[in-house]
Parts: C-alpha cells; structure tokens; sequence
C-alpha cells in the first residue's frame, strides 16, 4: 500500500476520544470526511467526527468515545492510502515533487529537496546554493512527473 503522510497527532481534546492533528497536507478535503479511512501505527481507522478548530484538524475515530482509549496515538503519525485520495492522472501532491529537477531554459537549476505547505508554500531546491521557489503559476509552468522535471519561469531573482 502506497501510504501519504498526512499529518500528526499532536494531543487529545475533551475527554470523549478527539484527537488533535497538526497537518499542513494540501489536500486535506479529500481525507478528513466521516467514514474515510486512516492509517494510524500500521492500523487502519475509520473517522467518526471531523472538525477544524484554530490550526487543528479534530478527529475521533472508530468507535472510540473516551479519552483513555486514544492516549496512546498521541504523537504518532497519521497517513492514508494514495489510492484513496482518488486523484485524478495530472494531480500530484507536493512530496511527488521531492526529487524533480527544476528546468529553466532547458537547462537545471537544481533539484527539488523539501517543500513547506504553509500560508505561502514554497519548494526548496538544492543548487549552488539552496533557494525556494514560490509554489504558484507565476513560478512553476508545468511539472511532468514521467521525466521527473519541474519547468519553471521567473526564477532569476530567486538564485543568488
């Protein structure tokens, strides 16, 4: 099974079994419904509740109603199946783009290492010297995961 990291539960909330997920995942309307399932320790679990609440996803799950019973996921990682995310051919997530060489003027300028999804997302790319690329149109033209390259434009000011 083909696992997406998702986000991590980061505490509990209440005493009737919410778990509190700190996730900056792009997608996340496609993953936080009622009856989805997730993936928590290599087990699977099926979402009860869902609810945003200040920078939190709040979920309970399974049939699990008290806080005891959800104690022990408390710092661990929440991921889905790829599958079930039921992207379409030309979608792809940004941990697709790890690894991409970022082309402008058919020549590269280095590699996709890390990216941060948050208010302005951004790629980092290691080159000479480290630099990010804003993720929006302005910057990446096209990204072609076949020939795993991310065809860029304005991106000058940007390497220094």
């Amino acid at each position: 099974m083909d696992l997406v990291y998702v986000g991590k539960i980061v505490n509990t909330h209440g005493i009737k079994g919410e778990l509190r997920i700190k996730s900056d995942f792009e997608k996340k309307e496609l993953v936080f419904k009622v009856g989805n399932k997730i993936i928590i320790d290599s087990e699977e679990h099926i979402i009860r509740s869902y609810r945003y609440h200040k920078i939190f996803d709040m979920i309970t799950i399974d049939d699990f109603n008290n806080i005891n019973d959800v104690l022990k996921y408390v710092g661990k990682n929440v991921y889905v199946s790829r599958s079930s995310l039921a992207l379409n051919s030309d979608d792809y997530l940004l941990s697709d783009l790890i690894g991409l060489n970022v082309v402008f003027n058919n020549i590269s300028y280095g590699v996709v290492s890390d990216y941060s999804n948050s208010v302005n997302p951004l790629l980092k790319i290691e080159y000479e010297k480290n630099y990010y690329i804003p993720i929006n149109s302005s910057y990446i033209k096209s990204v072609d995961l076949a020939n795993k390259k991310i065809i860029v434009d304005n991106i000058e000011g940007l390497i220094i």
